[in-house]
């Protein structure tokens, strides 16, 4: 368990207010999805959600880059664990990380790790033990991966591919789902126990979408692939070949295989959704609008093979996901507008001009 902050070692009333103000302004750098959905988690969820977003997004600036030997990118994946619960190496952390390159807000974000540990200090105990405990899990999985992959991330099999996701996504679901037990009163013992059943899926899903549409970007921009080796060589493609036009259609029977798993994950995140409790309204808030963005986008990259070439990309238009707004706060409510919902979302871009079934 996290040793508690005594009060003669706590941060002061206004660090922790500085430190949260810093988080909720960059949080929207790096990732305006997620800043979205955080800020209508109330009170101390809401910090404790905050929080773990930007510790496993520092994590992750530091696996991503490119230039970092790997011994030394797991170096400092051992010091931001002992950051997670020594003060002392928090507040030093920054001073070892200027050599660490990557997106600018990315990199702000890992040069303020200090600030975002006086939020972790702020948690009540048990928020931070739990927040510890996973963060660290998705570090342990980072070191490993960096270790087997000096040269830069070259997923061999569907099972290194998964087990991949789990670290950096399914550790996610799990820890969310202690954060809701913990703060939510409508999330007792049973209603923790079906969330437990597809919490994994809940996150691994959002990352294997992900993954599809960033194909191109990863392996250009931050040397990483993510479809195995297995799978291409099994329909005549390689790594090495993933982006070449003359593999394209090989390629991207590949893919589709990892399309239908999407899809299979993504119907299990809407369990994981229904399993919330309709009372838990602000819980249910902060799942809807991930998961519709990642079936839209799913939706697209069925119909696509951008992701497939150099500079090519897949998203869902800014109208579709204001509309998606609108249309997923309206639908929480009701398990059953949530299905009609994400069926219509399958089936083509949905705008105001087009709406759900009733």
């Amino acid at each position: 368990m996290t040793a508690p902050i005594t009060p003669s070692v706590a941060d002061s009333p206004q660090r922790v207010h500085d430190a949260l103000r810093y988080g909720r302004q960059a949080l929207p750098a790096v990732s305006r999805t997620f800043a979205i959905s955080v800020r209508v988690l109330p009170g101390m969820l809401g910090r404790a959600v905050l929080t773990a977003y930007l510790l496993c997004r520092i994590a992750d600036t530091i696996e991503d880059d490119g230039t970092a030997a790997p011994e030394r990118k797991q170096q400092l994946l051992d010091m931001l664990s002992r950051c997670l619960d020594d003060r002392a190496a928090a507040d030093a952390f920054p001073a070892h990380v200027t050599d660490i390159h990557g997106d600018d807000a990315h990199v702000a974000l890992l040069r303020h790790t200090d600030v975002v540990c006086v939020l972790l200090r702020s948690l009540p105990a048990a928020s931070r033990d739990r927040v510890v405990h996973w963060v660290r899990e998705m570090i342990t999985g980072m070191k490993k991966f960096v270790g087997l992959y000096p040269a830069g991330i070259r997923i061999q099999t569907l099972d290194e591919y998964q087990e991949y996701c789990y670290y950096v996504a399914g550790t996610v679901g799990c820890m969310l789902t202690e954060l809701w037990q913990l703060h939510a009163s409508s999330v007792g013992r049973e209603e923790f126990t079906a969330l437990w059943t597809k919490c994994r899926q809940f996150g691994e899903a959002l990352q294997t979408v992900n993954i599809l549409k960033d194909i191109a970007y990863d392996a250009t921009h931050e040397n990483a692939i993510y479809i195995p080796e297995a799978t291409l060589a099994a329909h005549g493609s390689s790594q090495a070949t993933l982006l070449v036009e003359s593999f394209r259609e090989r390629n991207h029977e590949a893919v589709s295989a990892f399309v239908q798993l999407a899809w299979a994950d993504l119907d299990d995140a809407l369990t994981y959704l229904v399993y919330v409790p309709r009372r838990a309204v602000a819980i249910r808030a902060f799942c809807v609008l991930p998961l519709l963005f990642a079936y839209a986008t799913l939706r697209e990259l069925t119909r696509s093979t951008d992701m497939l070439r150099v500079g090519g990309k897949v998203k869902i238009s800014r109208r579709e996901v204001r509309a998606l707004m609108c249309a997923g706060v309206v639908a929480l409510v009701s398990n059953r507008a949530l299905r009609a919902l994400v069926a219509r979302v399958k089936e083509r871009p949905f705008t105001p001009l087009a709406p759900a079934a009733a």
